[in-house]
């Protein structure tokens, strides 16, 4: 039987600032939600303090967050973890973090 790894989402999240240091040195969020039948990301919304939105798609770290928001919606949907629906991850400072939010928090 496996268990949720409460570390995952972090550990993948500071591995993934690290490749893109100068990028999340700038203060944004991305808000994202999840399909309702079934664990997997439906829309993203981007707020930046700077206008770097084409450095972040060049750099690759867009296609890079956007797979990891999905695959952390599936692997807590996988264990059965709540919140899973909907979150914001926050950047700044070199750092990226999530919050997870209660279904119907969040409007895109």
């Amino acid at each position: 039987m496996s268990h949720f790894d409460p570390n995952f989402e972090s550990s993948r999240l500071r591995m993934l600032a690290q490749q893109h240091p100068e990028i999340v040195k700038v203060k944004g969020q991305i808000i994202f939600n999840a399909e309702e039948d079934e664990d997997r990301l439906s829309g993203t919304s981007w707020k930046l303090e700077e206008d770097i939105f084409d450095k972040i798609t060049e750099s690759g770290l867009k296609i890079h967050i956007i797979e990891l928001i999905d695959n952390f919606i599936e692997y807590r949907g996988q264990h059965k973890e709540t919140p899973r629906k909907e979150g914001i991850i926050h950047f700044g400072d070199g750092l990226l973090d999530i919050e997870w939010l209660p279904n119907g928090s969040i409007k895109l």
